[in-house]
């Protein structure tokens, strides 16, 4: 995670938009300022890089979860635990991307406390867009900034 993203906020220029695309009955545009209609929640991170050494930041944000459960992912009632085949994928502005599946957030199952953070240790976030972190990781590698889209994809199966 580059330094300089917990400052982009103060710079001015167009508001970064996110897509949430895919299978969703409610696709959507979404900017750090949308964001902030979902219920917030805290967490403090420590990602260890290997260049860098400890970084400590602490983000708010809603829940990637909440946001996505909102854009109505197009889950098969008739299809015993049909949630369980959805990827997401995220990417940023910088060319990172980073793939979870739907059970690693999902309450009834993994359960991480993914974020959609709009503020890094008390910097909003509104000029930068919002970042994808997963606060048990212990490496920063799936932290994105600067988000611009986020695909669900639930056309995965496996094939023997």
């Amino acid at each position: 995670m580059s330094q300089s993203l917990a400052t982009a906020g103060t710079t001015t220029g167009p508001v970064p938009e996110l897509a949430l695309t895919g299978d969703l009955g409610h696709p959507a545009r979404l900017t750090v300022p949308d964001l902030l209609a979902w219920r917030q929640h805290e967490a403090d991170v420590s990602f260890e890089c290997a260049t860098s050494g400890v970084r400590h930041h602490r983000f708010t944000g809603p829940l990637l979860h909440d946001v996505l459960l909102g854009a109505g992912p197009r889950f098969d009632p008739a299809r015993r635990k049909d949630r369980l085949r959805f990827l997401i994928a995220v990417s940023g502005a910088d060319g990172h991307h980073a793939l979870l599946s739907w059970a690693e957030i999902d309450p009834d199952f993994g359960r991480a406390r993914v974020l959609l953070a709009v503020t890094i240790d008390d910097t909003p976030l509104d000029r930068a867009g919002p970042q994808l972190v997963l606060p048990q990781d212990r490496c920063g590698a799936r932290h994105i900034s600067g988000i611009t889209a986020v695909r669900v994809d639930g056309g995965y199966t496996l094939r023997e």
